[in-house]
């Protein structure tokens, strides 16, 4: 990143003033009669609604359209443990991608604890964001058996979600199936294990999952496991990266630059698929992977090359069809019918506009081409849809399908 970029970046969020996001009023409040609605006296006749019927919050106030987003700051981005305070820029940006892909309002909250209980169920939903494992997975139970609202962290769950999507039409292209095919993932972090599980529940094989953590291959000799990595314990007697590769189908990375050598990727299968996700610097850079392997498919979470893993593809409309409906929860049905519909999608004839917004003649689905780009508009139609209908199929909603379906 040079220089020149990164003074635009700290102009970006301080001019014309600071910050990402603000407030702004959804009824008039010009008049005294305004006043006197809006606040004391007119305010005591919805209080008095809610109290009688807890649901009616949703009619009177703005719970239904209002997400909270939460962290700690003891997992910002790629940057470690920086602070509850230095975590504000992430949740201000999380807040206005809600805001221009799927219209849902939020407030940005950093807390500096991370004890569960510290968190409170006053919000329509909730977006973890940014909190480091195994806290994250303590804060995520504990929310979700206290609250009867959508419970999200992005990092696992908007991370599996559309690395789901990438890897099925990835390994379409390549010829395999996910039944079985060999998969490496290096970290076993909250996003490597939520990716894992849910590629598990789309039909990947256990046994051919191969996690890494510092110590190596988190095999079922290992007795220094945490429940979240002993779930992934296998027989093998692979150890390290160097032996897990060996044969690979797919290599998944959620850990650190440059982490996969060139000779590495040599051992991997033929069309091997690499997803090297550590931002900003992937595990192995795709130029190199591509002069390695010009059969190797690509992807990334940097927005300068093709195949971009982007969370925004999935987390502003998986929130807008649990609210629609008034979910209780985002359950594994609600994500599996997420990630398939960001998969089609990217099959489908891509739009003029998207084409124009990245200076494109063409755009096809194919080996640089795996996942939608995001100023897609038909994202919030086709993943708000899927995840409003699979909420209700599977019991967590408690609306019928909007009247206002299909979005556009």
């Amino acid at each position: 990143m040079n220089d020149a970029f990164k003074q635009q970046a700290l102009d970006y969020h301080e001019f014309p003033q600071p910050g990402k996001i603000g407030v702004c009023l959804t009824k008039p409040a010009e008049s005294a009669r305004d006043l006197a609605l809006a606040y004391s006296p007119g305010v005591a006749e919805p209080v008095r609604e809610i109290a009688r019927d807890p649901a009616n919050a949703y009619r009177y106030t703005a719970k239904g359209n209002l997400v909270a987003v939460i962290s700690n700051g003891t997992a910002i981005l790629g940057l470690g443990d920086l602070g509850a305070l230095a975590s504000k820029p992430v949740m201000e940006g999380k807040s206005l991608l809600f805001k221009r892909f799927a219209n849902i309002d939020s407030i940005d909250l950093e807390v500096d604890l991370t004890d569960p209980k510290a968190f409170v169920d006053s919000f329509g939903g909730i977006n973890l964001e940014d909190i480091k494992a195994p806290e994250c997975f303590e804060i995520e139970r504990a929310l979700i058996e206290r609250c009867r609202i959508p419970v999200f962290h992005d990092d696992q769950h908007g991370t599996a979600i559309v690395t789901a999507a990438g890897l099925l039409n990835a390994l379409e292209i390549a010829g395999k199936s996910l039944a079985q095919a060999r998969i490496v993932c290096l970290g076993a972090g909250a996003a490597a294990t939520a990716c894992m599980n849910l590629l598990k529940s789309f039909g990947a094989d256990a046994a051919n999952i191969f996690v890494l953590d510092r110590k190596g291959v988190i095999h079922s000799g290992r007795d220094d496991l945490t429940p979240e990595k002993a779930g992934f314990a296998i027989d093998t007697d692979a150890r390290t990266l160097d032996d897990a590769i060996d044969g690979a189908d797919v290599f998944v990375g959620l850990s650190g630059a440059n982490m996969l050598s060139p000779l590495q990727l040599e051992k991997m299968a033929a069309n091997p698929v690499v997803f090297a996700c550590a931002n900003p610097d992937p595990e192995i850079r795709p130029e190199i992977a591509q002069e390695t392997r010009p059969d190797v498919i690509v992807a990334t979470g940097r927005s300068d090359y093709p195949n971009q893993v982007n969370n925004v593809l999935g987390f502003p409309y998986i929130f807008r069809g649990a609210l629609d409906v008034r979910a209780r929860e985002i359950n594994e049905e609600m994500k599996m019918a997420a990630a398939r519909a960001i998969a089609d999608l990217a099959k489908e004839p891509v739009t003029a506009e998207v084409l124009g917004a990245y200076e494109l003649e063409s755009l096809e689905f194919g080996r640089d081409y795996i996942l939608p780009k995001a100023t897609d508009a038909r994202l919030l139609t086709v993943v708000a849809e899927a995840v409003a209908r699979a909420a209700i199929d599977s019991g967590a909603a408690s609306l019928p399908y909007p009247e206002h379906y299909p979005l556009s």
